[in-house]
């Protein structure tokens, strides 16, 4: 079978850096997966293989131009989620993926949806009032939930933020941390004080906390609530047990929405024990008001080596 060459012009230096990626892994990523040869020479970048290859390259390529034609960063997940889009035909819902921003950091960072699976848990979220996301470690579960909550307290639509999970203890015991209670459960709450700090200065956020606008807690100080206007996110939820989980459901008041995130896969309850999350998917499954979402490893937004990890554990425990 005969080969062809194609080339695209790139706009500009910028491009070319944003199109390649670090040590030029995008172009690699692309060769991957598309099967051709692509070489960039300055602002120029030069596909050859046979002309299938070179199609599908070049649609490849075009489908990131928003993003390489502005000189913004593209990653692993932008090219495999624009191939699924190519494969499924669905150019224009990744345009759609591609533009909608739904925030920006205290840097100035473009957060969105980065994978077809992360826009319809954010349209999720959006449109329920209950909505429990399942996926793997890194598949943006808890960081665009905790986004989605902030800029709905920060636009005035609920007046608390509430991030809750349960301190489970993962090998390690509570009392040998040291501290008070606040400061022993900290360490299990740090990832919802991480997404909370890209989004918000340190100082507003230490002021929200003291005026009860912003909490964070363990699952057992939300026993015996009732959460109204409130964004709630109970994060880690494969860690509590069925009447936890029934616990905090129940907390719902009104005018407030939940937000159930966690990876069924990683649970540290003890080997006996049902967790929680499990039980309400057969539950809860049907009923009308809740969503459902499960994240996949396509779906990691972390350093590409934790997709092939959390790959590699799925397929050893089929």
């Amino acid at each position: 079978m005969s080969e062809i060459s194609k080339t695209i012009e790139l706009s500009s230096n910028q491009s070319a850096i944003a199109l390649a990626g670090n040590r030029e892994e995008n172009i690699e990523t692309i060769a991957r997966q598309t099967g051709a040869t692509l070489v960039l020479r300055g602002q120029e970048l030069l596909i050859s293989g046979t002309e299938k290859k070179v199609e599908r390259a070049q649609a490849l390529v075009k489908s990131l131009k928003p993003f390489w034609q502005e000189g913004k960063s593209i990653t692993r997940v932008d090219i495999l989620t624009a191939c699924h889009a190519l494969d499924t035909h669905q150019q224009e819902e990744l345009k759609d993926l591609q533009q909608d921003i739904l925030a920006r950091t205290r840097r100035s960072e473009v957060i969105r949806a980065k994978t077809f699976r992360q826009r319809q848990y954010v349209k999720a979220v959006l449109t329920h009032d209950l909505t429990f996301c399942i996926g793997p470690a890194g598949s943006g579960k808890t960081f665009l939930a905790v986004v989605l909550a902030a800029q709905a307290l920060l636009a005035n639509q609920y007046e608390r933020l509430i991030l809750t999970r349960p301190a489970v203890e993962a090998g390690e015991k509570l009392g040998f941390l040291p501290g008070d209670l606040q400061q022993k459960v900290n360490p299990f709450l740090r990832p919802l004080y991480d997404a909370l700090y890209e989004l918000i200065d340190a100082e507003k956020i230490r002021n929200l906390m003291e005026r009860g606008v912003i909490e964070v807690a363990p699952l057992a100080y939300m026993r015996g609530r009732t959460l109204s206007n409130a964004f709630v996110i109970v994060d880690e939820a494969q860690n509590t047990t069925p009447a936890q989980m029934k616990m905090v459901l129940t907390r719902l008041g009104f005018g407030s929405r939940m937000v159930v995130t966690g990876d069924i896969t990683q649970t540290d309850l003890p080997a006996n024990q049902q967790s929680g999350l499990a039980v309400s998917q057969k539950v809860l499954r049907t009923v009308e008001g809740i969503a459902f979402c499960e994240l996949t490893a396509k779906d990691v937004v972390r350093n590409p080596i934790v997709q092939r990890i959390v790959a590699a554990y799925e397929q050893y425990e089929k």
